[in-house]
């Protein structure tokens, strides 16, 4: 009888306060394995909005001097159990994930100036300022996962009217702050 190979679960949990402890867990690690080429290092996505349900994956945002030189540092990144995916459909980004199957750790790296810099960093404090709109992303995630049938790019594609919609609002929004 043949294997199957394993189906990453896509689930949406009830906000988990455990989510801020392990993205500063990884925070100051990856502090170390990069030093100063990192601008900052910060907690994004739907684990970072406090009382948001969620996947549960950190994600973590860095902002980084030298992108070539973080390419030299990739082993460094490896070292703490993470996977290199290169730019992975965003140029200009660093792509990495940790935990397997089922990712525990996402790691997005732009260099300083990048628009996707800004773009994570208002989506995510335009629903921690907005709870009505982070409520309804919310109903969004578990219908998403109820109906993909554990299918990421489903998933992500019945989220996507959502996120196109709101990160326009989101990015005017910041930008009036």
């Amino acid at each position: 009888m043949p294997m199957r190979s394993q189906q990453r679960q896509i689930e949406v949990l009830a906000y988990n306060p455990v989510w801020a402890e392990r993205f500063e867990q990884e925070r100051v690690k990856l502090c170390k394995a990069i030093s100063d080429n990192a601008v900052a290092i910060e907690h994004i996505g739907s684990t970072s909005v406090v009382g948001l349900a969620a996947k549960p994956i950190v994600d973590i945002l860095i902002e980084v001097r030298d992108l070539e030189k973080l390419d030299q540092q990739q082993s460094n990144i490896e070292g703490l159990g993470y996977v290199a995916k290169g730019e992975n459909t965003i140029v200009g980004r660093r792509y990495f994930q940790k935990g397997g199957i089922q990712r525990s750790h996402h790691i997005h790296a732009f260099q300083t100036g990048n628009l996707h810099l800004k773009e994570h960093r208002a989506f995510r404090d335009y629903l921690s300022a907005h709870s009505q709109i982070a409520n309804s992303y919310a109903q969004i995630k578990k219908y998403a996962a109820s109906e993909c049938g554990h299918d990421i790019e489903r998933y992500m594609q019945l989220k996507n009217d959502f996120i196109t919609h709101h990160m326009k609002l989101a990015l005017a929004w910041h930008k009036a702050l």
